[in-house]
């Protein structure tokens, strides 16, 4: 998104001066952000909070079977892929018809289980910027199983080893996306292991842009504040870098 450029002339005395008006589009850059499982909105709203103040429309949701969003409907011991693959993508769409939104500058941030499915909604809708904190892994077999059902241990033992893009929907997704990318690892994450954030990188061939750190210390859940603020600060400074800049790039006047 680019900034408008206006040459225009400022009359004093009997004189002009050349000047020239540099102001926004009237459309803004979009934040979804996606939780993990067994989460909730509630962390990254602060983080969204932030954001919001760089000039973006953000939006946080709770996925079905999640949160404020127990209680009638689908509880979270029978919630599917597919049944939150959906949930996203409605709350995509709503963030698309945000008045505000310039529609072809979306940036998703999605935490483990939502990183996963943030990286399949790239094959789904345009996407821009993805962001993707210890993203999750899981065999594309028992899509319509409950998540709550998977065999764990089958989990981490899949996650533990160098993963093909060709023989999963995440990490295939990726390997087709051409936006920027920052990736998030924890150095002692004992759900999504080293060896999956090396899959998910290695599937990023054709990105325009692929950002990796590693919060030192850093748990799988963040349960460290310090951790916390240095995802934060990791954070905020690529959406500044990648959808800010873009905002603030400026048209050459011919």
């Amino acid at each position: 998104m680019t900034a408008r450029s206006e040459t225009i002339q400022i009359d004093i005395d009997d004189e002009q001066m050349s000047g020239t008006f540099l102001s926004p589009k009237s459309k803004v850059p979009g934040v979804l952000f996606v939780h993990g499982w067994g989460g909730s909105q509630e962390r990254d709203l602060e983080r969204a909070k932030g954001i919001a103040g760089l000039g973006c429309v953000c939006l946080t949701f709770d996925l079905r079977g999640h949160a404020s969003n127990e209680g009638p409907g689908i509880p979270l011991s029978r919630v599917t892929r597919e049944d939150n693959l959906k949930d996203l993508l409605a709350a995509y769409d709503r963030l698309l018809a945000h008045p505000a939104l310039d529609t072809s500058a979306i940036a998703v941030v999605g935490t483990s289980y939502g990183g996963y499915l943030a990286a399949i909604l790239t094959t789904l809708r345009p996407v821009r910027w993805l962001a993707l904190r210890v993203p999750a892994l899981y065999r594309d077999d028992l899509w319509h199983t409950p998540k709550r059902d998977l065999d764990k241990a089958d989990l981490l033992d899949y996650r533990s080893t160098l993963v093909h893009a060709e023989s999963n929907r995440a990490l295939h997704a990726c390997s087709q996306f051409t936006g920027d990318v920052l990736i998030v690892e924890s150095e002692t994450d004992d759900h999504v292991p080293h060896a999956t954030i090396m899959s998910y990188r290695a599937a990023c061939q054709q990105t325009h842009s692929l950002t990796h750190r590693i919060i030192d210390g850093g748990d799988h859940s963040l349960s460290d504040p310090v951790s916390q603020q240095a995802y934060t600060s990791i954070l905020v400074d690529w959406i500044t870098e990648m959808v800010v800049g873009e905002r603030l790039s400026i048209i050459q006047s011919s």
